[in-house]
């Protein structure tokens, strides 16, 4: 079917910067959208940035100005540049595609998760 890996989640000092990375793989016709959530123990999964097929993007306030959202379409792949890290960022941060494949309409799929912990 449709398989979603992230990678590119570690330890990292708060200030510095991390670059994570979703290929999409499978039977896919279309990708619609794909965007980044990340969940920290006891707290609700929450967006932190989506990019449509059409280059459009919307960011969490708290991310704002500080985590870029890119996509290389050829790649069915999208990163997510994280620059002046907080100890706020620590979280998983998981990977989700919205795919339309041969069997039907849109679906969502997801990925395993990354792991981005932000400490001195």
């Amino acid at each position: 079917q449709v398989q979603i890996v992230e990678s590119g989640g570690g330890l990292v000092q708060p200030g510095g910067s991390l670059r994570l990375s979703c290929a999409a793989s499978g039977n896919i016709l279309t990708i619609y959208a794909m965007g980044w959530y990340r969940q920290a123990p006891g707290k609700q999964r929450d967006l932190v940035a989506r990019i449509t097929s059409g280059g459009s993007t919307n960011y969490a306030g708290s991310v704002k100005g500080r985590f870029t959202i890119s996509r290389d379409s050829a790649k069915n792949t999208v990163y997510l540049q994280m620059n002046s890290l907080k100890p706020e960022d620590t979280a998983v941060y998981s990977c989700y595609a919205d795919v339309t494949t041969p069997s039907g309409p849109t679906q969502g799929y997801w990925g395993q998760g990354t792991q981005v912990t932000v400490s001195s």
